[in-house]
């Protein structure tokens, strides 16, 4: 499948080793994504004279909410400043037909105003503990599926241990693939209303064709407010609003949850990447982009209702497109063989260190062809019915009736105690649920299962129940209650034995019976994964990982795992294509880019051009900075060395794409919406003076 036999890598890697002997892998001045319990205090000196203190780190720890993404406290009221596209899915949820809050934005004028979002939560990373030494003392001498449960039993007895003495969330980290473990410990809210949000037209101007571009002239950000016991939350860290906003070349910080990086795999598995991967999720997405929109072509409501889903569909297209461009690029290529060179130098050269990492590469590279004989068919399976709600509520719950009786340490990982608040929490949450887009989306992914695997299979036969697809998903949503927020609460009501009984005895509720049929199928995949690929990944890159550590030393930072990180850089423009690319766009650049475009994308609101006269159009609209982010850092702030906030990061530009695999500042860079940007909307377009108010200071 395109991974390089161990012969020729051999042969290549003596070729490298000959050429890089005794040097360290290289890194450019900006790279990183670093954790705040190891931060490159030592780097920031160097090379911009400011290492921040451990206080004005904790208070940039604390500021900082995941929002399923990022975002960050900016007021002491519990206002949480994020991305438009991040709050997308609430702002959708709260929609109508009749009120259609993404097409039209909103505000809260009063505190009575703003709206209750179900199910949504924010979250903050309060504390961390290194239980490293904990962790691989469960797994000591094991391996394989026994290596797999002993992981999973430990992380979940010490979550659920320190969940009771401590009454935070609490969850265990892998970082370094396995080299080492961080407990976390987080402050949790579910009581989150919306505040403000732009029209869609304006937080996302450019739509797909800017998509991942720049020079880009998007207002994307919203607001939302964290409550406790029914009042606003107070909270003591928060990011002050920058009065001078930020500056060219100045040195910015962004704090977010980067989702995951592959920075630190190696050769065989960005191979995999390259050719199994990647193609097969990217012509999954392909596939359910062309049917959500031709969906979304039939009717406006249509095009509402299936929005928030196109878009994030769409999105991640894109993004995979230019992860498999770099992965292509033979120059990133060559980059990260010099990186795999060094270190399997370093490993020969050390007998300790060649003992311990063994077979590594070896078993690594077997087990990957192993995945990638059942790759595809596994992620079609997974991920057949992406998108429909009816379909993830029964799966949740036919798999919450199967491990809630059992003890926690023997659940599937997102059911384990620790975790389990959240899944009722979502399971309860009253959401819009909209027949017609579930009937297209389960059609689909019937469809799709059996173009894939046969429509004779006797697996998709009962998958089909007798019917067509289409005949089948509209059987399957007209007879569901499970839209219904009260019945899901009733079968939660029952408690573990309750709910496995009524789930047994709902034969009236269909697409429970569906999931039933299809849950030994899914639970084998995960075994399969957990006991194999995923099994030997964790041992043969935590032995890589010591031998990083023994051989560069420990002041390297981990690939991206969804959790909090510091990255750093400079606001600073770029050359491509022999065109200087500036810093900054302005208010100006927005109206004369509205000018010459009017297809679909490029078309400002009306409150917009009715304030056009009225507003500075010289203020910076959007920037580009050298800090190092992948797709989760949405919604982050970018601050000062004050601790102010100057920006919100909500993309990368074509560039950055390539740094799921590997960092460069040549021409990739972060995108941020400038502060003073959101202000002179706020108070020019929207007239929200009251939240100007809160955010600035200034009355």
């Amino acid at each position: 499948m395109g991974i390089a036999s161990n012969t020729v890598r051999r042969v290549m890697m003596g070729v490298l080793m000959g050429v890089f002997a005794g040097v360290v892998p290289a890194s450019h001045a900006d790279e990183g994504m670093w954790l705040l319990s190891n931060p490159p205090l030592e780097r920031l000196k160097r090379d911009h004279g400011f290492a921040p203190s451990s206080d004005w780190l904790l208070r940039m720890q604390r500021a900082s909410v995941d929002t399923g993404a990022s975002g960050s406290f900016v007021s002491p009221r519990g206002l949480v400043m994020t991305n438009h596209h991040v709050a997308s899915s609430w702002i959708h949820q709260l929609s109508t037909a009749e009120r259609d809050l993404t097409r039209d934005g909103f505000l809260a004028r009063t505190l009575a105003d703003e709206l209750p979002i179900p199910g949504a939560e924010v979250s903050v990373l309060w504390e961390t503990q290194d239980v490293t030494d904990a962790m691989k003392k469960a797994t000591a001498g094991k391996s394989g599926p026994d290596a797999a449960a002993a992981i999973r039993a430990a992380i979940s007895e010490l979550e659920k241990s320190e969940q009771a003495r401590t009454g935070m969330q609490c969850r265990v980290t892998t970082l370094y693939g396995g080299g080492k473990y961080e407990l976390y410990r987080f402050r949790r809210y579910t009581d989150v209303r919306l505040v403000f949000a732009p029209e869609l037209a304006a937080a996302s101007f450019g739509g797909d064709v800017d998509n991942f571009e720049f020079p880009r002239f998007s207002l994307d950000c919203a607001f939302i407010r964290v409550y406790e016991n029914g009042a606003p939350v107070q909270v003591e860290h928060f990011l002050p609003w920058s009065a001078t906003g930020a500056q060219e070349n100045e040195l910015i910080f962004v704090f977010g949850h980067p989702g995951s990086t592959e920075r630190l795999l190696t050769m065989d598995d960005l191979a995999s990447e390259r050719d199994v991967r990647l193609p097969a999720r990217l012509r999954s997405l392909w596939r359910l982009e062309e049917k959500l929109e031709a969906f979304s072509s039939r009717t406006a409501e249509n095009a509402r209702v299936a929005g928030d889903l196109l878009h994030g569909v769409a999105n991640g297209r894109k993004a995979f497109t230019g992860e498999l461009g770099g992965l292509h690029d033979p120059e990133l290529m060559r980059a990260k063989w010099d990186d795999e060179a060094k270190l399997r130098q370093a490993i020969e050269r050390d007998p300790a260190l060649a003992s311990h990492v063994g077979d590594s590469f070896e078993r690594l590279a077997a087990a990957l062809q192993e995945e990638a004989a059942t790759f595809e068919d596994d992620a079609i399976i997974q991920r057949a019915f992406r998108g429909s709600r009816l379909f993830q509520a029964a799966r949740t719950l036919v798999q919450l009736g199967a491990e809630w009786p059992k003890p926690s340490a023997e659940r599937l990982s997102e059911y384990r105690e620790s975790a389990l608040p959240e899944v009722i929490a979502i399971l309860e949450a009253h959401a819009p649920v909209y027949p017609e887009f579930e009937k297209m989306i389960l059609a689909q992914g019937l469809s799709h299962l059996a173009e894939h695997f046969g429509g004779g299979r006797p697996e998709v036969l009962e998958l089909l129940g007798g019917k067509s697809p289409v005949e089948r998903a509209r059987e399957l949503v007209d007879a569901s209650t499970l839209a219904d927020a009260a019945y899901r609460k009733k079968l939660l009501a029952a408690g573990p034995e309750g709910l496995r009984e009524l789930l047994e005895s709902s034969a009236d509720e269909p697409l429970l019976s569906l999931v039933r049929s299809l849950d030994p199928k899914l639970r084998e995949i995960r075994a399969r994964t957990e006991g194999g690929i995923d099994a030997v990944k964790r041992d043969v890159y935590a032995r890589l990982a010591d031998a990083r550590f023994a051989a560069f030393g420990t002041t390297q930072y981990p690939d991206a795992t969804g959790t909090l990180r510091l990255s750093y850089g400079t606001i600073k423009a770029y050359q491509q294509d022999d065109q200087q690319i500036p810093a900054f766009t302005t208010y100006r650049g927005l109206f004369e880019r509205d000018a010459a475009r009017d297809d679909e994308g490029f078309t400002l609101p009306k409150p917009w051009n009715d304030a056009k006269s009225k507003l500075n159009l010289d203020t910076p609209l959007n920037f580009v900075c050298t800090a190092d982010i992948i797709g989760g850092n949405s919604g982050s702030p970018v601050v000062n060395t004050k601790g102010e906030v100057i920006g919100l990061i909500f993309d990368g530009n074509i560039h950055s794409l390539s740094w799921a695999h590997r960092y460069s500042d040549e021409k990739a860079r972060a995108i941020a919406v400038d502060t003073r940007a959101i202000v002179e909307a706020l108070r020019v377009v929207y007239k929200a003076d009251s939240l100007v108010a809160e955010l600035t200071g200034v009355k």
